[in-house]
């Protein structure tokens, strides 16, 4: 038997030992939670705040079946008395039309069903939830990930954080709905022909969040709503970031940044990167290295560059403050074993020593480490951080086995780093002042914490340029606006390679047009990794006459294109549509751009299709039906709904406006 209990904004079925509620969460939205017995009081997902709905749901309920209907969206639920072991199942419908957007699916005929619960030894749940597959469906989003798709149909992925692979479980289908998991449990999306199935090994409930907006822009728009939007970017951020692995002292760091101006090329932000600081943990500078870090500030500042400092949430045993992380219970804790998941050659260590990491997930920690960052930097006026490492980067790499104050790792682990952003974007909030917080992982609402994505420590290589662009599209889709990669790539690379020459133009004429503009790398020769690392040159003049000539052009481009990117984010923080994004966002009627996954547009006017073969000096770039498209270069004007061929010189690759458009992509 099956009871329905409607309220004025919810449902709620039972039947056997199941609870379900289906709640207003927006407009053309729901929430749809599952349990046993009872719904959670406490959720640690991304549905902090409900938005406010546009209208009160019409809810119906009859013996077997209720109908739920919010603005465009419909939820069906039907009890099938025929069948051998029945339950509620559901269909989300578009409500204007009638089509069937998803529907949830049994497992098997008989057991189990679309919802599946497995007890374990947490007094928690492993849980499935399965739906329908849809023939010519196609699927994005889901975080940045490595293995260069940006049409998710047909992939399993791992629901876990790990370098380069950042876990944001909401997808975007051309069926016209969106989808977030809001579990940040450790599992598995499966994305098959047969079936898609989500997985959490341990979980109190299901819990996910369904959008039926009628466009991909409205679904995006829908989702920020639900989540959080971000905030506009600052002045300073749209400029040229540099960065090495690593400048190790103040007068090296101070030197970039005075030929930068005795050159004429523009630079907004400089970093000190990881092991500037006296140990992991103590959050200052090493005196011995750094002597005046405020007067490097201030230079830097009458230059008008940001320093950007790198913080790993990693604590050294060595810490001048480790007994207070420890004694406190500020920092990650084990199952079992003691508290440390990181082995590295920190300051102070005559080889690798096992480190701990701090737990974000606790306010307490929050505090005590803000603290520390407000007195060693925010009060020497550094105002910008990077957030490595902050997937955490476990070794090994078994979430499951951490205990945080958020609860179990298996069942809580993708929020670290989230709520390692949260710390702090809190402390400059209380001080007044807007950040980006560049951080190798996220989650989902991480981004109205600030938080900006980069693609992780990557390889320098022609494939891993290809890839970026569909990791950055798909972390897009997945609500980061704020995005960039190493350019150049991390791993490698030598400033002396001509064939490496190449590389690093083409894959700077791709991230002048990234939301964020950076250059960072471990060139060769390369040292291990320890506290004395450092890596070849990585300079924008360490890479010949030629290069220098094209690139110092791209610095001065970026400058031209600073204000238009800044009605772009603008525009995201409002609307939630990102900078950069697939073709198919703007122009969703087009069938051939939900298929586009090598160029993107940047802004409404600018299409941008980058050249990632070495050789290669033309390429097809497919233009979006409904509009004439200009070509950068030529000045040659297009009509949409077509594939020509472009030319891509050294010096330039193919991009095109929108006819009308007023870019300043020209000096």
């Amino acid at each position: 038997m099956v009871s329905f209990r409607p309220s004025p904004t919810a449902l709620e079925v039972r039947h056997r030992h199941e609870v379900l509620t289906i709640e207003a969460w927006g407009a053309d939205s729901v929430r749809v939670r599952a349990a046993q017995h009872r719904i959670p009081a406490e959720s640690h997902g991304a549905l902090d705040n409900q938005p406010p709905p546009c209208d009160l749901p019409q809810i119906t309920a009859e013996k077997d079946r209720a109908t739920f209907v919010h603005g465009d969206l419909t939820v069906h639920v039907d009890f099938d008395r025929r069948a051998a072991y029945p339950e509620p199942l559901l269909t989300f419908t578009r409500t204007s039309t009638g089509d069937e957007l998803l529907a949830e699916s049994r497992e098997h005929f008989w057991l189990p069903g679309a919802r599946v619960f497995t007890a374990n030894q947490w007094g928690t749940h492993e849980v499935h939830q399965q739906f329908a597959a849809y023939d010519g469906e196609r699927l994005y989003g889901m975080g940045q990930r490595t293995h260069g798709r940006l049409d998710l149909k047909g992939l399993a992925l791992d629901l876990v954080q790990r370098n380069g692979e950042v876990s944001i479980p909401f997808v975007l289908s051309n069926r016209g709905y969106g989808l977030l998991w809001n579990l940040p449990a450790v599992g598995r999306a499966e994305f098959a022909q047969n079936a898609t199935r989500w997985q959490a090994g341990q979980a109190r409930e299901i819990d996910y969040w369904f959008t039926a907006a009628p466009t991909p822009a409205g679904i995006l728009a829908r989702y920020a709503d639900a989540t959080g939007h971000t905030p506009e970017l600052p002045e300073w951020a749209s400029g040229f970031w540099q960065s090495k692995l690593r400048y190790r002292d103040q007068d090296e760091l101070l030197a970039v940044a005075r030929e930068h101006r005795r050159r004429g090329l523009p630079l907004s932000v400089i970093v000190a990167d990881y092991f500037h600081w006296s140990a992991m943990g103590d959050y200052r500078f090493d005196k011995s290295e750094w002597p005046d870090p405020k007067a490097m500030v201030d230079e830097l500042s009458e230059l008008g560059v940001e320093l950007m400092v790198s913080i790993w949430p990693t604590v050294s045993p060595l810490s001048e403050h480790f007994a207070d992380y420890r004694d406190r219970g500020l920092l990650v804790g084990t199952h079992q074993g003691v508290e440390f998941h990181q082995t590295i050659q920190d300051k102070g260590m005559a080889a690798p020593m096992p480190v701990a990491f701090y737990d974000p997930t606790n306010p307490r920690t929050r505090q005590f480490v803000w603290d520390l960052v407000r007195s060693n930097y925010r009060d020497l006026g550094v105002r910008v951080f990077w957030l490595d490492a902050c997937e955490p980067e476990l070794n090994p790499a078994h979430p499951g086995h951490l205990s945080l104050y958020a609860g179990p790792g298996a069942e809580v682990a993708g929020i670290y780093p989230r709520d390692n952003a949260r710390l702090f974007a809190e402390g400059m909030a209380a001080d007044g002042e807007p950040t980006v917080l560049l951080c190798r992982s996220a989650w989902a609402g991480a981004q109205k914490y600030g938080a900006a994505l980069w693609s992780g420590d990557i390889p320098a290589t022609w494939q891993s340029l290809r890839q970026q662009i569909r990791a950055g599209l798909s972390t897009a889709v997945s609500g980061i606006p704020w995005w960039t990669t190493d350019i150049g790539g991390f791993h490698g690379g030598d400033a002396r390679d001509a064939a490496y020459r190449e590389l690093m133009i083409r894959w700077f004429q791709f991230g002048v047009f990234c939301p964020l503009f950076r250059l960072h790398g471990d060139r060769e020769p390369r040292n291990p990794t320890s506290f004395a690392q450092t890596g070849g040159p990585n300079e924008v003049w360490s890479y010949g006459e030629e290069a220098y000539d094209i690139i110092s052009g791209l610095l001065h481009l970026r400058e031209r294109l600073r204000p238009y990117i800044h009605e772009q984010m603008r525009t995201a923080a409002r609307t939630g549509l990102p900078p950069m994004r697939p073709l198919f966002v703007d122009h969703p009627e087009d069938p051939h751009t939900w298929a586009v996954d090598d160029a993107f547009l940047f802004g409404p006017d600018i299409l941008v299709a980058p050249v990632t073969q070495p050789g290669q000096r033309s390429r097809e770039v497919y233009l979006p039906a409904g509009t004439r498209w200009v070509c950068a270069g030529s000045g040659e004007v297009h009509e949409g709904g077509r594939t020509v061929t472009a030319p891509a010189p050294i010096d330039h690759i193919p991009v095109f406006t929108r006819e009308g458009a007023d870019v300043p992509l020209t000096a």
